[in-house]
């Protein structure tokens, strides 16, 4: 039960840091929202070590490292598919390949469940779909391309799932340590590499509302890392499965925040989603 409470509670978290990140990025470029909130978590991080605690270890670093680059990698074809559109059918298609490559691994590796279990975890890849599914007018079919980054994006989302599953269970937030580090160093190299291209074309500009995105970047960072603690709590308390799926929700978050804030439409086929992926966290609790 409390894998499948932190595991929704993860969800929503997820979603609100990317709500955050998102009118971060209407007012600054995505990847320097990426860039910052990776070092605002890491300074958050070592704040924060000295009372969790952590082994510093060969397999903590090393898997905190890996999952710094397979994170990083995530992110930018993320954005790059996000980009091509169209977000209703890109968006949850990332999401699902998330969910499912983590669960896979899960399965394959003996994880179990009563019949009831594996019900929930269907249900629950559907919520996923039907939570991220965003109506959009004329919409036009995705490119080959655009598919092809979203399912990169959703493999190295799940990769990074698998990664922190791996991380010994007395290490803390070492390895989350390790993972804004890098994560924050690739970024800022890219970041840094465009801006440089940028000067020597000569199409370098000023960012109007620098500085509310600078503090919703800071924002975004904050609540991102700590749902990447909760993440790591929930998967070393109980299953890569359960909360692979149920993180995969984190639309969900970003749909709640969205209607409550700036009063955008839920449709009907989200909130049929929603209904659904409560449903299938009560189905896994007691499973």
């Amino acid at each position: 039960m409390i894998t499948a409470v932190l595991g929704l509670l993860g969800a929503l978290v997820y979603g609100s840091a990317d709500f955050l990140g998102g009118l971060a990025s209407r007012r600054i470029s995505p990847l320097r929202v990426t860039a910052i909130g990776a070092v605002t978590g890491l300074a958050a991080l070592l704040v924060a070590l000295p009372f969790f605690g952590g082994v510093w270890s060969a397999a903590a670093i090393g898997w905190g490292v890996l999952s710094g680059v397979t994170g990083a990698i995530a992110i930018s074809l993320l954005y790059a598919c996000l980009a091509i559109g169209p977000m209703s059918i890109l968006s949850p298609l990332t999401a699902l390949i998330s969910a499912i490559v983590p669960t896979t691994w899960g399965l394959l590796g003996g994880e179990t469940f009563e019949p009831s279990g594996y019900v929930a975890i269907g249900i629950a890849l559907v919520a996923v779909v039907l939570v991220g599914f965003v109506p959009e007018k004329g919409a036009v079919r995705p490119s080959l391309r655009g598919i092809l980054m979203a399912i990169g994006s959703g493999a190295m989302i799940g990769a990074f799932l698998i990664i922190i599953d791996q991380t010994p269970d007395d290490s803390g937030l070492v390895p989350l340590v390790f993972n804004r580090g890098v994560n924050g160093a690739i970024m800022f190299a890219v970041v840094g590499v465009l801006a440089f291209v940028a000067r020597r074309r000569g199409t370098t500009s000023q960012t109007p509302g620098w500085r509310p995105g600078l503090m919703l970047a800071v924002a975004c960072g904050l609540v991102d890392t700590a749902a990447n603690i909760l993440l790591l709590v929930g998967i070393r308390l109980g299953d890569l499965t359960v909360m692979s799926v149920l993180t995969a929700l984190y639309p969900a978050g970003t749909i709640l925040l969205a209607a409550i804030v700036l009063k955008e439409r839920v449709a009907p086929v989200q909130r049929v989603g929603l209904a659904l992926a409560v449903s299938a966290a009560g189905m896994l609790a007691i499973a």
